[in-house]
């Protein structure tokens, strides 16, 4: 994951690639994994960092989608919770069980969502994660000890998956440079290139960090920049008819005192009819999401008041100790690159189905789907593009692949368990240098050893990629991140050979960002 060699090699190489991805997020690794893996020369361009967007901005969940069952999206449903069993196998140091409780304050819940979550069991047929239970009143106040009982008649469990997208991404990142894939983050394809007759035939690309651009040729260029896929398609023609949906999606992170216990709680109904996780994740409580349809995509969605406003109201209809705007940590909210369909349908009704286009020029551009899906997602848009681009034709091999970092016990590693072997080197490295073991700054448990790392190993360029994306410490607990941004500017500077006006620009331009995660009032 050396940068400077990965830019050499696009730079300098003569032959065309035989894929070229724009996009650093789920979907993009994902493909150039998968078309890596199958022997075919690939390149990934990411305009910011990997996972900048909607990938790294998740709510942390590998699951089937309890809400598409209800839709009746059976075939979706199925597909995921397939998904969700192969990306367990493959990567069992980031991908855990995680169990869900439905709690019943009215007679009828428990016998109906006990009857879909048992359907919910069948359709994951050996791929389950667990067998779904209707609890007593007492079982469910013993697993949510936080749980509001007035009126409380009992609950569901059932078990789906929980992983920490940036980190999963990051090494899906890493398995593809491993496969002989070249990714660079901050390179942005700024034009498409085309041949005579108007073809597609690679992308001229930008280097954010020294301003430098080339070309970069291949036969089949892949469209996989999430929300801002629109945007990317106009360039190879301003009248592309807009086929993303954007919809916003917002998360609250409070202190683990808030939720008790290690089960998440599954609200099924809000007031305005959208669903609402409570889920422990990393030594904390992350509550949301609402599904807001957008008009424009940022690069830095931010919660709207009315958003948090009904995430605190929710998290108050359930939690015995009501959360207010003084106990958030952190605020921040993904955009979702929704499939648009027939006008006037809600953006919380639209499929997570992905779809694959191609433009009239030859541009193959995925969309929708979801993190659960997107090694079967990368695994459709290879085939297409491999047909398109008159490539040998290879199986697919992802199903089996392990992710690197790949460890079946992670978790003796502690706070560094969702490095998976890495954990091992980096350990290793606090053993020889002791005062890389510190903290960054209390209330994190991140250490100075993981920003070297992330250095080192991870392709991190800037503060904001450690702390928001390599480690976790932004979207948990902005103030403490802000603490440890002056620290991780320091240690980059170290190790990138920066100098100190680099260092101060880095810590404030950081501070700046990290304000966005803390609503005004908080």
């Amino acid at each position: 994951m050396n940068r400077a060699e990965m830019l050499d090699r696009m730079r300098t190489e003569r032959r065309e690639w035989d894929i070229l991805i724009i996009g650093g997020g789920a979907t993009g690794a994902a493909c150039a994994l998968d078309a890596a893996s199958r022997g075919y020369r690939t390149a990934l361009v990411e305009r910011h960092d990997f996972g900048k967007g909607t990938s790294s901005r998740s709510t942390k969940l590998i699951h089937g989608g309890v809400r598409y069952l209800e839709q009746g999206n059976i075939t979706l449903v199925m597909e995921a919770l397939k998904e969700r069993g192969i990306l367990r196998e493959n990567a069992p140091h980031l991908v855990k069980d995680l169990a869900f409780i439905v709690p019943n304050y009215e007679w009828w819940e428990a016998p109906f969502y006990g009857i879909g979550l048992r359907i919910y069991d069948l359709l994951a047929g050996k791929y389950g994660f667990g067998t779904s239970k209707i609890l007593s009143r007492e079982e469910t106040l013993e697993r949510l000890p936080n749980l509001k009982p007035e009126g409380l008649r009992g609950g569901v469990e059932y078990y789906d998956g929980q992983f920490d997208d940036a980190r999963l991404l990051i090494h899906m990142v890493r398995t593809a440079a491993e496969q002989g894939a070249a990714l660079a983050n901050y390179l942005e394809a700024v034009a498409l290139l085309e041949d005579a007759q108007g073809v597609v035939t690679g992308a001229r690309v930008r280097d954010a960090e020294s301003g430098g651009e080339f070309e970069i040729r291949a036969r089949a260029v892949i469209n996989a920049a999430g929300c801002f896929s629109d945007a990317v398609r106009r360039m190879g023609g301003a009248d592309a008819r807009p086929m993303i949906a954007p919809s916003q999606g917002v998360h609250l992170v409070f202190d683990a005192s808030f939720l008790h216990g290690e089960a998440a709680i599954l609200a099924p109904r809000t007031r305005d009819g959208r669903v609402m996780f409570a889920i422990p994740w990393h030594g904390h409580a992350l509550v949301g999401t609402t599904d807001t349809p957008l008009d424009e995509v940022t690069l830095e969605p931010q919660p709207t008041e009315e958003e948090i406003a009904l995430i605190l109201e929710t998290a108050g209809d359930y939690l015995e100790r009501s959360p207010s705007r003084s106990d958030i940590l952190s605020a921040w909210a993904g955009i979702r690159p929704l499939v648009k369909s027939a006008e006037g349908a809600s953006t919380a009704s639209l499929s997570r189905d992905h779809s694959i286009h191609i433009d009239r020029n030859g541009l193959i551009t995925i969309a929708g789907g979801k993190w659960t899906t997107c090694r079967r997602m990368a695994e459709d848009c290879i085939d297409q593009a491999s047909v398109l681009a008159g490539l040998d034709e290879r199986a697919c091999v992802t199903r089996r692949l392990r992710i690197h970092g790949y460890h079946h016990h992670a978790g003796q590693f502690g706070a560094l368990s969702v490095y998976g072997s890495d954990a091992v080197a980096i350990r290793e490295m606090m053993r020889l240098h002791p005062e890389r073991a510190r903290l960054l700054a209390p209330g994190l448990s991140c250490t100075e050893a993981e920003v070297v790392w992330a250095a080192r190993w991870e392709m991190a360029l800037h503060v904001e990629d450690v702390l928001e994306r390599r480690t976790r410490a932004l979207q948990l607990n902005a103030r403490a991140a802000m603490e440890a941004a002056p620290r991780v500017a320091r240690i980059l500077a170290a190790e990138l050979g920066k100098d100190a006006a680099w260092e101060a620009a880095e810590t404030a331009r950081f501070l700046q960002l990290a304000r966005r995660y803390l609503p005004a009032g908080v």
